[in-house]
């Protein structure tokens, strides 16, 4: 259960198990678009590290295509923040830059400094566990360093039965 106060090793002991997945993605990214496309997806995940860490398998089905990929988690107990890469099984021989944050009071807030397109942009990836048994994931690009946000995509999971 994720902490009350500050971040833990246990903070994504929620995410452990086997999810569907409700996506909704922005159709154009970083240009003032509203549509949204939805597609569907599942994911399982286990801890590693000895507890302090996780893998998280996804299977997510664009409406063009269906591809894997991974979630790799890590919490460092001196800097108490996690560490959170991706790797796209689009792209198998390079993974994504890591975004660093924790949790505080049920949310988790990740950052780091990336590109998107060619233009230079802050990530963040939101974890929100107003209900753990629900939680929700959300991608915010920002191209001003923070000032402003335009968040992209959305994860809505649900316990698979």
């Amino acid at each position: 259960m994720v902490s009350e106060l500050a971040s833990s090793s246990s903070d994504f002991d929620f995410i452990v198990g086997n999810w569907d997945i409700k996506h909704k993605r922005l159709k154009d990214i970083l240009n003032g678009s509203d549509e949204w496309v939805e597609f569907s997806g599942v994911s399982s995940a286990i801890k590693t590290l000895g507890g302090n860490g996780n893998i998280e398998d996804h299977i997510i089905d664009f409406p063009e295509s269906s591809f894997r990929a991974k979630a790799i988690r890590s919490y460092n107990e001196n800097s108490k923040k996690w560490a959170i890469w991706w790797l796209d099984g689009r792209m198998p021989d390079v993974i994504d830059k890591p975004v660093l944050g924790e949790f505080v009071n049920g949310k988790g807030l990740f950052y780091a400094n990336e590109e998107y397109s060619g233009v230079p942009v802050k990530i963040r990836f939101t974890w929100i566990l107003d209900n753990p048994d629900f939680p929700v994931w959300e991608q915010a690009f920002s191209k001003d360093d923070g000032e402003s946000w335009e968040t992209n995509w959305i994860m809505e999971l649900s316990k698979r039965n």
